[in-house]
């Protein structure tokens, strides 16, 4: 179990730090690129995803604390940290970055601004690092339920 348990917070540690050096870049270095599809801008996000629950304002961050450690907390109790060590790193190292900006921040550093025939929602590293974790377990929870037909169980 310790071997999970490092790849977890090597790979929760890691992420947390890349997601805020590059916010660092646009926050205190006003790092701005305009781009043909993609604009590299910064952009605070009071919300979460699409700026849903900006209203909860302050209670948002708070709500935020709650949600991640009961999610956690779950993972931990069911075994899926044995299961999922490297992706649920990804997730809650995404969700700390994101977690973090809301106590430090006006809000979520968002930076990556979508432009290419329509307008897509801002998003920054965390952001993407969450969702390349959320297809992995999706990917691998496939795989072991053909692996589990296959095998008659």
């Amino acid at each position: 179990m310790t071997r999970y348990i490092t790849v977890f917070l090597l790979v929760l540690i890691g992420t947390f730090i890349i997601d805020q050096n590059i916010k660092t870049l646009f926050v205190e270095g006003g790092y701005y690129l305009k781009g043909s599809c993609i604009d590299l801008e910064l952009h605070y996000n009071r919300g979460v995803a699409f700026s849903m629950f900006a209203s909860l304002g302050e209670h948002l961050k708070w709500i935020q604390v709650v949600l991640i450690v009961s999610v956690l907390a779950y993972v931990i109790y069911e075994g899926y940290l044995k299961q999922y060590a490297f992706a649920l790193g990804l997730i809650v190292g995404g969700a700390l970055g994101n977690l973090y900006d809301r106590f430090t921040q006006p809000g979520v550093v968002d930076y990556v601004a979508w432009h290419c025939g329509f307008d897509f929602a801002v998003f920054n590293y965390a952001d993407v690092m969450i969702d390349i974790g959320v297809v992995i377990i999706l990917v691998m929870s496939f795989l072991e339920s053909r692996k589990e037909k296959r095998e008659g169980k």
